[in-house]
């Protein structure tokens, strides 16, 4: 019985809050809702191709994936999984690696617009309401862009007028454009674009938005594109890839990587960034963000393949406080003071956030293997995807 309660137990939400973009409303995988009453499984059904997470904006839940030789964005009633509209282009990308040929980045929404960027680079904009089409680039085309080793994965990122994408382009490496017609607002660097998603955040008294591209960190004015600082962090391997989101929390910034590269924390005040610690032994993401609580960090450690760690880490000071072994490689979401701990097997873990042990709820198998997207928590359900299926759970 525990194990079938333990989801509504510690995730009941406020009633209006959103998921609207990757990694939640402000982009750090925190979610705000607490509670006790039990979760139903309202529905299941199947979906394409992909490793695009699902969100959740106006009553909406929006989803993208491959079928066919066709990219989609759709949006569904989150109570019914039944679709509303259905947006569509070509697609030819092939994976070079026989890994899924579906988009891997989640859709944004912002002021009533989605955006959305799929495995080839293909940009678009599309109407909330209905799905009608505002405008689309295509970046690779566009910016000469290499196709790299697992096409394009960067999340979109709204803020103001501009929508922003790690593109990877010679003089594009960053490319904002004018979010209500597509016209190029500024481009900046010429950084090969990662797998990482960037992050707009206030950080040491300045308006930032933070990308981790293939080079490094750049720190960029978000309204004009001016470079302001840049640190590069990436590993000696060409195999390598940066793909966490950097974190945020206070005048604090975390970056962190795999292939030898290793976590760095700062402490950023105006242009001047004071490094704290740096080490491959402590917090090293291969392709999940951390989330922080109370100055603590917590994430997976270590290569998907070879099998990873959870661990608790003080931000400030590099200290590993626990590491809990066996679970193999997963997300972490954290809402309230509970870690949602969503394993590849599709098993999610109820742990809680504590720096004095690692302490497991309660366990429950949610979907088939493999399950490598993020899932969204909104107006009062989980939605999660695997290779071929998604789910949506009622918490009451």
């Amino acid at each position: 019985m525990r194990s079938i309660l333990f989801l509504a137990a510690f995730l009941a939400p406020v009633a209006a809050q959103d998921w609207p973009q990757f990694l939640g409303p402000t982009r750090n995988g925190v979610y705000t809702g607490q509670g006790s009453e039990p979760a139903v499984q309202l529905w299941k059904k199947p979906i394409g191709a992909g490793f695009s997470a699902p969100v959740v904006a106006q009553g909406k839940l929006i989803v993208f994936f491959r079928e066919g030789g066709k990219e989609k964005v759709e949006a569904w009633e989150p109570d019914t999984g039944k679709r509303i509209w259905s947006y569509s282009y070509a697609t030819n990308y092939r994976d070079d690696f026989g890994f899924d040929e579906g988009p891997r980045s989640a859709p944004l929404v912002d002021a009533g617009r989605i955006y959305t960027c799929g495995a080839e680079g293909q940009l678009h904009a599309v109407n909330l309401a209905d799905g009608k089409k505002v405008w689309s680039e295509d970046l690779m085309s566009k910016f000469r862009v290499r196709k790299g080793f697992f096409g394009a994965v960067c999340a979109p990122i709204v803020d103001g007028n501009a929508v922003m994408v790690n593109a990877g382009g010679a003089n594009a490496g960053i490319v904002a454009f004018d979010k209500n017609n597509g016209k190029v607002l500024w481009t900046a660097t010429s950084d090969e674009a990662s797998y990482s998603s960037p992050l707009i955040a206030t950080l040491g008294g300045w308006k930032r938005a933070l990308f981790f591209t293939r080079a490094g960190l750049v720190d960029l004015d978000p309204a004009s594109g001016k470079v302001r600082h840049t640190f590069a962090w990436r590993s000696r391997s060409m195999a390598s890839v940066n793909a966490a989101t950097p974190v945020v929390s206070g005048d604090l910034l975390f970056l962190s990587a795999s292939y030898a590269t290793g976590a760095i924390a700062f402490d950023v005040k105006g242009d001047q960034y004071k490094k704290l610690w740096s080490s491959d032994d402590v917090l090293s993401n291969h392709y999940s963000t951390s989330v922080e609580r109370n100055g603590m960090l917590y994430g997976f450690h270590g290569r998907q393949e070879e099998g990873q760690e959870l661990r608790c880490v003080d931000w400030r000071t590099g200290k590993v406080r626990w590491s809990a072994g066996g679970m193999g490689a997963g997300t972490v979401t954290l809402a309230g003071d509970t870690l949602l701990i969503l394993r590849e097997g599709g098993e999610m873990v109820a742990a809680k956030a504590d720096p004095a042990q690692f302490r497991a709820l309660a366990k429950r198998q949610l979907l088939d293997a493999t399950v490598r997207a993020y899932p969204a928590l909104a107006a009062g359900r989980l939605f999660l995807r695997n290779e071929n299926s998604i789910a949506c759970w009622q918490l009451k």
